[in-house]
């Protein structure tokens, strides 16, 4: 005979299990669909930079006598193109790209769907 505990333990872990089918569903999904589309160089100009830091930080576990740090972050690189016709588009850029690139920058822009390729800045 189930309990309460035990029918609320299969529908929690049924949600968040159908919530990580979810997001790999989607993710598979996007990178088929930026596989699927054409490289398109554009014309742009570098209108804004930002990045986003997600994680958990530091943490302390143990005692007072033996403490541990973990220090788990992500951070992530944006910059938004703005194309000839006025449209803006945002893309995740690599770290060691987001260093190169400067608001004010024109330049082409290469993009596969949602999928930054490359920026060639003009001199």
């Amino acid at each position: 005979m189930f309990s309460v505990f035990s029918v609320i333990f299969v529908i929690v872990f049924v949600i968040v299990m159908g919530g990580f089918v979810a997001v790999a569903v989607r993710g598979i999904a996007t990178w088929g669909k930026n596989n699927a589309s054409p490289r398109i160089p554009a014309e742009t100009k570098i209108v804004a930079k930002r990045l986003s830091v997600s994680g958990e930080g530091m943490h302390h576990h143990g005692t007072d006598i033996h403490m541990h740090h973990h220090d788990s972050s992500s951070t992530y690189y944006y910059a938004t193109f703005e194309f000839n016709t006025g449209d803006r588009k945002e893309f995740q850029v690599p770290a060691q790209e987001y260093g190169l690139l400067a608001e004010g920058d024109i330049g082409v822009l290469t993009f596969q769907g949602t999928r930054y390729i490359s920026f060639e800045r003009k001199i």
